[in-house]
């Protein structure tokens, strides 16, 4: 019986535009009549739909640079939000708290809407960017959602790219993932190959689902679970039954956002179908019963 093998990831920013003198009157013998009110202090808010030469957790006004989509840049500003009701009390959120789900929330649902489908199917990767504390204190409440393509399902490391993200997942995309050929040292994964569907290779990428609402340690506890919700995506993927045989055509192998992500709400896990004891030279997508058999 096939089981499963998973990875755990394991300058103040306000901008005061002073205006000058009033043009010279003739003396009124008052001395401050005559200049013009000073328009009332901007805060710094950064760009949307702006592409990026750097990533950074927090945006300073002072370093801030945008350049063009169609060059090279490591990142691109999706959408910029603002923290209304409880969250945008008190101190500003830290990266990694709770706090920023409501945030995170938000930047999926926009990026999804700009690259037409879910990031977490291909190698991409969604960070928040949050205004200095010394902003923070002085108003400033908005964020910043940042999707940048990534190396490869185990280096989530941001690479340089050359184009907008926009509709990336429309149609047939080298981002999304497919077929790989995990390297394994004993019974543990290092690595997932991406090779070719076509090629041998012992996975597949199924889908995604959404956890519930639990604590990081939690979830590292209950693999199985994890393990038993993708075998149902890849009963679904390859169509075959879900049935108590399902163990014996395919295992699964699974991917949970990092602990930093996880904490921030992002609970999406990526699933996919790994055949232990054959190489398979197709996908497994609507295979049936005969092109995934019991064995």
């Amino acid at each position: 019986m096939r089981r499963w093998l998973h990875a755990l990831t394991l300058a103040g920013a306000v901008t005061a535009v002073l205006a000058g003198c009033a043009p010279t009157h003739r003396a009124d013998g008052d001395l401050v009549d005559d200049w013009a009110a000073l328009p009332a202090p901007q805060l710094f808010v950064p760009a949307t739909d702006a592409c990026l030469p750097r990533l950074t957790a927090v945006v300073q006004a002072a370093t801030y640079e945008t350049v063009d989509c169609a060059g090279s840049h490591l990142a691109e500003a999706v959408h910029v939000g603002t923290f209304t009701d409880s969250a945008a009390e008190g101190a500003r959120p830290e990266p990694g708290s709770p706090e920023l789900r409501g945030a995170r929330a938000e930047c999926d649902q926009r990026a999804r809407e700009m690259i037409g489908g879910d990031w977490h199917a291909a190698r991409l990767t969604l960070n928040i960017a949050l205004p200095p504390a010394t902003a923070w204190m002085a108003g400033a409440r908005w964020f910043r959602c940042d999707l940048a393509e990534t190396d490869s399902i185990d280096n989530t490391r941001p690479v340089n790219r050359v184009g907008s993200l926009r509709g990336a997942l429309v149609g047939d995309t080298p981002l999304v993932h497919r077929c790989f050929d995990p390297k394994l040292i004993g019974a543990n994964l290092n690595y997932m190959a991406p090779v070719l569907c076509t090629e041998p290779h012992r996975a597949e990428f199924v889908g995604v689902y959404s956890e519930r609402d639990m604590s990081w340690a939690e979830f590292a506890r209950r693999a199985p679970a994890a393990h038993r919700r993708c075998m149902t995506l890849i009963a679904a993927f390859a169509n075959v039954p879900d049935n108590a045989e399902l163990p014996y055509r395919a295992g699964s192998i699974f991917y949970p956002p990092s602990q930093r992500e996880w904490e921030e709400g992002d609970r999406g896990v990526r699933c996919f179908l790994w055949s232990d004891d054959r190489k398979l030279t197709r996908s497994m997508r609507g295979a049936g019963p005969e092109g995934l058999p019991v064995i």
